[in-house]
């Protein structure tokens, strides 16, 4: 009998790519929507266009209890994988309160809906962040380091971290944390800074584009490719004991390096066409978040495989190609 899957933010890049790894292993899969996306298929479901057939989808909202109880107690899930937020740093500063209640009550009902389930042996997986770190205490970071939040973004997700320790130790839930660096791909959204660099050099090599205005340059983060990183949320979910795991590469890039690198990928240079607009600094800057994932690699044998140079350029052909087709 097949195993049950719930994926929660199932139509954004880490939730496609993990709904086409489990049904790969032959999992039956499913995934909590809001009802507007079931109305909006072509906009909203663009990551899912070919698996759409292969998967149950149930429109709901992590701001209702009622909802996301009524779907877990109906499936049954063997596993659960809680990915969706509101996961844009830059808009946490905008709308604070949005931020903290969609991510800290979303995880909260998820988890007391479980905790209802008669059987109580769904296993859990929260979706945490390197942002958690924030103005971190050590380089790199690793599963003791503590935590040091700088913006309402980074807080939802300690909160979500601790809601999810605190049932795991109370109710004896499997309940399991990936702390994720910076992980992209050809299917990131457009508001994030990776995207925002592949799809601007894309448009400015098709002369569509004269510019790109960036923010703090010089940031670095450790970036690896969202592929790779669903592999490591579905090995905890097969461990025989919860544990909570950093994931990364262990290596560093600044956004000036990732825009360097793309506009080489298409022959620029990045210095001809990048302003930098004092707007887009964050209130609290976080300088840099490096992962030491051999936790992971010792007890969950996962390595990322994808390099940094084969994202970036990957993220570029694919934004190429995509106003190829759409000339088209």
């Amino acid at each position: 009998m097949s195993k049950v899957a719930l994926i929660t933010g199932i139509t954004g890049q880490d939730g496609s790519y993990l709904a086409e790894l489990l049904l790969n292993k032959g999992y039956e899969v499913h995934g909590i929507v809001r009802r507007v996306a079931l109305e909006d298929e072509t906009h909203r479901l663009w990551r899912l266009r070919k698996i759409l057939d292969d998967i149950n989808l149930h429109a709901g909202s992590l701001e209702s209890y009622a909802s996301l109880f009524k779907t877990v107690i109906k499936i049954k899930p063997n596993e659960v994988y809680h990915l969706a937020a509101q996961s844009y740093v830059g808009y946490s500063f905008e709308d604070e309160f949005s931020t903290l209640n969609i991510n800290i009550n979303g995880t909260h009902y998820l988890l007391s809906a479980l905790k209802e389930l008669a059987t109580n042996k769904t296993k859990f997986y929260f979706a945490g962040s390197s942002e958690m770190f924030g103005k971190a205490i050590e380089t790199p970071q690793n599963e003791n380091t503590p935590f040091h939040p700088r913006s309402s973004y980074g807080i939802s997700k300690v909160a979500g971290y601790h809601l999810t320790k605190n049932y795991r130790e109370a109710y004896n839930l499997f309940a399991t944390s990936g702390i994720l660096f910076n992980h992209e791909s050809p299917r990131r959204g457009f508001e994030f800074v990776s995207r925002k660099i592949t799809h601007g050099v894309a448009r400015i090599k098709k002369g569509l584009q004269k510019k790109i205005k960036l923010g703090n340059m010089s940031a670095k983060r450790d970036w690896g490719h969202a592929k790779d990183y669903v592999d490591a949320m579905w090995l905890m979910l097969q461990k025989n004991k919860p544990e909570d795991y950093v994931i990364g590469t262990g290596k560093k890039h600044s956004v000036e390096d990732f825009a360097k690198k793309a506009f080489d990928h298409v022959g620029l240079n990045y210095k001809d066409y990048i302003v930098i607009d004092k707007n887009l600094f964050r209130p609290s800057e976080v300088d840099i978040l490096l992962a030491n994932y051999s936790k992971a690699k010792k007890e969950l044998k996962w390595s990322p495989k994808i390099t940094f140079e084969k994202l970036v350029s990957d993220m570029v052909e694919n934004d190429l190609e995509s106003l190829t087709n759409l000339k088209d």
